[in-house]
């Protein structure tokens, strides 16, 4: 089969390469699948350079997220051949054929093709612990949402309007701003990375964000803490700025709200039950048609440089998806 690997780290994705691997064979308790789509985020893009937190043992397969159908189970898994699924894990998502475990495979979605079901796992489960598990969200509040035309970004927006809040999405450019509102129809789109602060007190009546989503950092997560609400939570997701902020204590005491930390990976790993409980919720949300993933482009894997230098550019809106046996 081909395979995209990561063979040594680097800045430039000179490490990067296509090979031929032999399919992989599933173990006991394991699937095989043949992988139709393969989403990429900004993680996959790290742990190239070995930037990210979690870091595979070279060489890798990168891809963190894919939807395909199954075509061989192991013994203990109980999946039949031709079942549609979502699989996730930490790599392996951009080849023609992968090994999961079972508990990192859930159904896919009627409703969803093969790249918008690859799209949907890593982010919205982002965009679920953060605002539900982690914000305690309730319909009618308000949300502040940073980075909204990028894949966590984009899934919190879609999600938020589900669950019933308003928000207020902040993106760079005109375009990408353009983009959100044609897409899920925020309540206000509003330019950043700063200079949103008024803007957001004058839509608040004065009171503030109910809650901040911030996979962005830097000036973002700076200005954010001079518009949200007493009693607030700043939903601390990442730090694609590029600039990890720093916040005296006092400035949480005296505003009376709180900065939470987001890992919605190690969450479900630190409570099982409620993990599971997280990925049914957005898989169900997906299935009833509230939550739709966005697909930038879908790319032949021979495209792979493409893909990643356009998340490097900062120009996806969405996720971009890889499809492995595309010519």
């Amino acid at each position: 089969m081909q395979a995209l690997e990561v063979s040594t780290l680097t800045p430039d994705l000179t490490g990067l390469g296509l090979v031929a691997r032999p399919v992989p064979e599933p173990g006991d308790g394991q699937v095989l699948v043949r992988i139709e789509a393969a989403a990429l985020g900004f993680p996959d893009l790290l742990m190239t350079r070995g930037g990210y937190q979690a870091k595979p043992p070279l060489p890798f397969v990168p891809g963190m997220e894919a939807a395909g159908t199954v075509v061989a189970a192991g013994a203990g898994a109980e999946w039949e051949k031709g079942a549609r699924v979502i699989v996730g894990g930490l790599t392996g998502g951009c080849a023609q054929f992968g090994v999961h475990a079972t508990d990192a495979i859930v159904p896919m979605p009627d409703a969803l093709s093969f790249p918008e079901a690859a799209a949907l796992r890593a982010a919205y489960l982002t965009a679920w612990v953060a605002l539900v598990r982690c914000g305690a969200a309730q319909p009618g509040q308000w949300v502040l949402i940073h980075g909204a035309a990028g894949g966590v970004g984009l899934a919190a927006v879609d999600l938020a309007r589900a669950l019933g809040l308003r928000v207020i999405a902040v993106a760079s450019s005109e375009d990408k701003r353009r983009r959100i509102a044609d897409l899920y129809a925020p309540e206000h789109v509003l330019a950043g990375p700063a200079g949103f602060r008024e803007a957001v007190l004058d839509i608040t009546g004065g009171r503030g964000a109910d809650l901040v989503y911030d996979p962005v950092g830097g000036d973002a997560f700076d200005e954010s803490t001079r518009c949200i609400a007493f009693g607030g939570r700043l939903l601390v997701v990442g730090f694609a700025s590029g600039r990890i902020p720093d916040i005296r204590a006092n400035i949480p005491l005296i505003k009376g709200f709180s900065v939470v930390g987001v890992r919605a990976g190690e969450f479900g790993r630190r409570f099982p039950d409620l993990g599971r409980e997280n990925v049914a919720a957005i898989v169900r949300l997906a299935g009833e048609g509230r939550i739709r993933p966005h697909v930038h482009a879908a790319l032949p894997l021979s495209h792979w440089r493409e893909a990643f230098e356009a998340m490097e550019n900062r120009t996806v809106i969405g996720r971009t998806v890889l499809l492995p046996h595309a010519d």
